[in-house]
């Protein structure tokens, strides 16, 4: 078992480059934390990669490829720190990254999860897609950010830099409270990649626990590194694991005309792909909704076993009280603070 306060725990699969590339940093301004790196069944040689050039970074092998969620699960069982640093393998860390979040979780037992602000890493003025300054959520379950409304970025120019709590922290750097994670089961295994963090985050907020971004830590992320965007793999699971995550986590008050909503806005979403000629795309929300259909009974059972630790809140905080799909593609919104 590897122990420390703060563990930072990189996933990795076929990311060989991105260590090569990233690792000498994350290890040049990360020395009071354990970095250990975990693989899920590479099939380039990045593991023995590691043990040839970084023998001071702890290496875990997990059994099987299961993806993120049930990757970091596994791995995160052979770990024992105060909190985890999920970092993904894509990502340039910056000198003192680590002590702003650490500092201001300390102060406030309640803060589960924490991200830092996320800039491209290939337009450094610019927020990065996968959370740019702490993510947010309309009342219907669509996520957005602080700097990133669907893909409009903005420029970073200091206007986000409070700490401020939020709905979700991204995936690609969470800090997370080890106890708190594990209070609510961890990742669900069963989405493999992409939702997960809100789906957890979500989780630890209706047991009571606060989401934060502290802006004072700042990271460049590459994007795109395992699935690309472009990928029908990538929208399959964001349909269907957005809907399981509205169903498992919203609370009880007009969930089923939520999931309703939903479901219509995603075949508007699906006939804009087939129009513009991606057919693939069409047909990945398709299959992503009967997913979603075979899983029903699963993520009921997942409801109600979460429902028995806490009531579902109504939680306003990080939560947009309108559409944002509305807002943005009729009104015209691209900016957080129009909001």
């Amino acid at each position: 078992m590897l122990s420390n306060k703060v563990a930072v725990v990189i996933l990795n699969w076929n990311g060989k480059s991105f260590i090569e590339k990233f690792l000498p940093i994350v290890l040049k301004f990360s020395e009071e934390a354990q970095i250990i790196v975990a693989d899920n069944q590479s099939t380039d040689d990045s593991v023995e990669f590691l043990k040839n050039h970084f023998p001071q970074v702890t290496v875990v092998v997990n059994p099987s490829n299961d993806g993120f969620a049930q990757g970091y699960n596994l791995a995160l069982k052979q770990v024992t720190a105060e909190y985890y640093v999920l970092l993904n393998s894509d990502v340039e860390v910056t000198a003192n990254w680590l002590n702003p979040i650490i500092q201001l979780m300390d102060s406030n037992p309640k803060i589960a999860a924490c991200q830092p602000k996320i800039l491209d890493y290939n337009h450094k003025t610019k927020f990065e897609y996968a959370g740019a300054a702490g993510g947010f959520m309309d009342k219907y379950g669509y996520p957005f950010c602080r700097g990133r409304i669907f893909n409009v970025l903005e420029e970073d120019k200091g206007q986000y830099n409070d700490a401020v709590e939020v709905f979700w922290s991204t995936g690609a750097c969470m800090f997370v409270r080890a106890e708190a994670f594990w209070k609510v089961g961890g990742f669900d295994g069963d989405y493999f990649a992409h939702m997960e963090e809100i789906d957890v985050c979500w989780r630890m907020k209706n047991i009571g626990y606060q989401i934060y971004v502290e802006p004072k830590s700042v990271i460049y992320h590459v994007g795109g590194g395992t699935l690309n965007k472009l990928s029908p793999v990538k929208t399959f699971l964001n349909f269907r694991n957005n809907l399981i995550t509205l169903t498992k986590n919203a609370s009880p008050r007009f969930l089923f005309f939520k999931i309703i909503y939903r479901m219509i806005l995603d075949g508007v979403a699906a006939f804009k792909f087939l129009f513009e000629g991606n057919g693939s795309h069409f047909f990945a929300v398709i299959k992503a909704h009967f997913s979603f259909y075979k899983h029903l009974p699963s993520t009921l059972k997942k409801r109600d076993e979460m429902r028995l630790m806490s009531e579902f809140r109504d939680s306003t905080t990080g939560v947009y009280e309108n559409n944002i799909v509305f807002t943005h593609f009729v009104k015209g919104v691209k900016h957080y603070s129009e909001l």
